[in-house]
C-alpha cells in the first residue's frame, strides 16, 4: 500500500490559532517551543537542500527541506519508529508475549497536568512494581520477568487519558539460569482483576509518598489506614490484557502501532475551516467510528495537553529487558529456550538501515530509479528574518 500524503496538517492549526492560546497565557515555554517546531517542519524556514540526479541522461532535480525531529511532530517519528522497532528485533525471544494496558481513572488527572514529572514517573513505577510482584511470586510465575512500557496520555477524542502499553514475555530467568514458561498454559500472563486491585494499591501508596513530601497536593488527603474511604480508590481501575502474541513480527508490530505514536496523526483531520477543526475518531465504549468537531484554540488546547516535559522518557525498559540486564539475562533465556540471537542492524550506517527496512536506498532518483541523488546547495536556516545563506557544493549546477 502507498502513502498518501495527508490534505490538512497539525501545523496549519498551530500557524493560524496558536495566537489565541499564547494570549491567554496557556502555553508554556516549552509548548511554545514545539508548536514552534511543528509549525516549521519542512518549509523554507528550517533550511533546505537541493538535489540532482547522479544519471547524466536524468534531468531529475529535487528540493528537500528539513525535518523539525521533534517527537511531537506528525511529520518526523516514521523512520524513528521503524529504526527502534529493528533494534528491538535482536531482543525478542522465541516465546509468546501479552499486550498489558494500565489505565488511571479521570479523578487523577489534574495531579497529572500540575505535575507531570513526578506523576508520570510513578505511574511507570507503580506498573512495573506490580508486573516484578506478581512475576516472583511462585504462585504465578517464579522467576525474573520484564517488559517494555510505553506511556500514552491522551484517547480519541484528545482528552487526557493516561495508560501505559507494556509489551511483557510470557515467561522469565529462574535463579539458576533457566526459562520458566507462565503457568497458565499461555492463555493469559497474570489474573487482570488482581493486577487492577494490586496496581491501585502501589500507585496509591506512592501518592501518599508524594503527599507527603510535598511533591503533589492531595485533595482530600489520603488516610493511609482506610484508604479505600478514598474517591480516588473507589473508582474503576483497570488493567487490560490481550491475546498473547508468538510470532515475533507481530510483536514488532504491535511494538510499532504504540511507541512514536502522537495524539493525532494528519490523516485523521478532516477539515479546517471556519475557526474549527474537524477529526475522525474511535469511540472505544462502543467500538463506533465517528467524527468530531472543535473550535482551533480548543483543539490546540488538548493537544498541547500531551505535550510531554522536555527530556521526559515516554519508552522505558525493565527487568530482563533492561539495557543494563539484558545483555546477560537474554542469553541465559536463548541457552535455556535453545535459541539463536537474531542479527544485529545497530553497526549499520543510517542509509544502510533505511535499505533494510524499506529494501530501497533512501537517495534513489524516484525519476530514473538507477543513480543516485547527489546535494549540491545547502540552505542554512533563516535566523531572525535574515535570508539564507547558501552553501555550493557542485559549481556546475545551475540553480533556478
Amino acid at each position: 500500500m502507498g502513502y498518501t500524503k495527508p490534505i490538512f496538517d497539525v501545523a496549519d492549526v498551530i500557524n493560524s490559532h496558536r495566537h489565541i492560546l499564547q494570549g491567554q497565557g496557556k502555553l508554556n515555554s516549552h509548548q511554545k517551543k514545539v508548536f514552534t517546531n511543528l509549525s516549521q517542519c519542512r518549509t523554507q524556514a528550517l533550511g533546505y537542500h537541493e538535489q540532482k540526479c547522479q544519471n547524466p541522461r536524468c534531468d531529475h532535480r529535487h528540493i528537500a527541506y528539513n525535518s523539525c525531529r521533534d517527537r511531537h511532530c506528525p511529520k518526523c517519528n516514521g523512520f524513528k519508529r521503524e529504526k527502534w522497532i529493528a533494534y528491538r528485533e535482536e531482543d525478542l525471544l522465541p516465546v509468546q508475549y501479552f499486550h498489558t494496558v494500565f489505565t488511571i481513572p479521570e479523578k487523577v488527572n489534574d495531579l497529572f497536568i500540575n505535575h507531570p514529572v513526578p506523576m508520570y514517573n510513578l505511574l511507570f513505577q507503580s506498573v512495573w512494581k506490580t508486573i516484578k510482584k506478581f512475576g516472583s511470586d511462585h504462585r504465578h510465575l517464579g522467576a525474573k520477568t520484564g517488559m517494555i512500557a510505553i506511556l500514552h496520555t491522551w484517547g480519541q477524542n484528545l482528552m487526557f487519558h493516561n495508560h501505559i502499553h507494556c509489551i511483557i514475555p510470557a515467561g522469565g530467568i529462574t535463579p539458576q539460569g533457566k526459562w520458566r514458561h507462565t503457568k497458565s498454559k499461555g492463555k493469559y500472563l497474570f489474573p487482570v482483576k488482581a493486577l487492577s486491585k494490586v496496581f491501585r494499591g502501589i500507585f496509591t501508596d506512592g501518592l501518599i509518598d508524594l503527599d507527603q513530601q510535598g511533591i503533589i497536593t492531595m485533595h482530600p488527603r489520603f488516610d493511609k489506614s482506610k484508604k479505600y474511604l478514598h474517591p480516588f480508590y473507589n473508582k474503576e481501575w483497570v488493567v487490560f490484557a490481550k491475546r498473547p502474541m508468538l510470532n515475533p513480527g507481530q510483536v514488532l508490530e504491535y511494538l510499532g502501532r504504540y511507541t512514536h505514536r502522537i495524539a493525532i496523526s494528519n490523516h485523521r483531520i478532516k477539515d479546517i475551516s471556519n475557526d474549527r477543526v474537524r477529526f475522525s475518531w474511535l469511540d472505544y465504549r462502543h467500538s463506533r467510528k465517528s467524527e468530531m468537531t472543535l473550535r482551533a484554540p480548543e483543539f490546540l488546547r488538548r493537544f498541547a495537553m500531551h505535550i510531554l516535559p522536555e527530556g521526559f522518557m515516554k519508552i522505558r525498559h525493565y527487568g530482563i529487558m533492561s539495557s543494563k540486564a539484558k545483555k546477560g539475562d537474554l542469553a541465559s533465556a536463548r541457552d535455556s529456550l535453545q535459541a539463536i540471537a537474531p542479527p544485529s542492524v545497530k553497526h549499520l550506517k543510517w542509509w544502510e538501515l533505511f535499505g533494510h527496512i524499506f529494501g530501497r536506498h533512501p537517495l534513489l532518483c524516484p525519476k530514473c530509479k538507477k543513480a543516485l541523488l547527489e546535494t549540491v546547495t545547502i540552505f542554512e536556516p533563516s535566523s531572525r528574518g535574515s535570508p539564507q545563506a547558501a552553501i555550493r557544493l557542485n559549481a556546475d549546477f545551475d540553480l533556478k
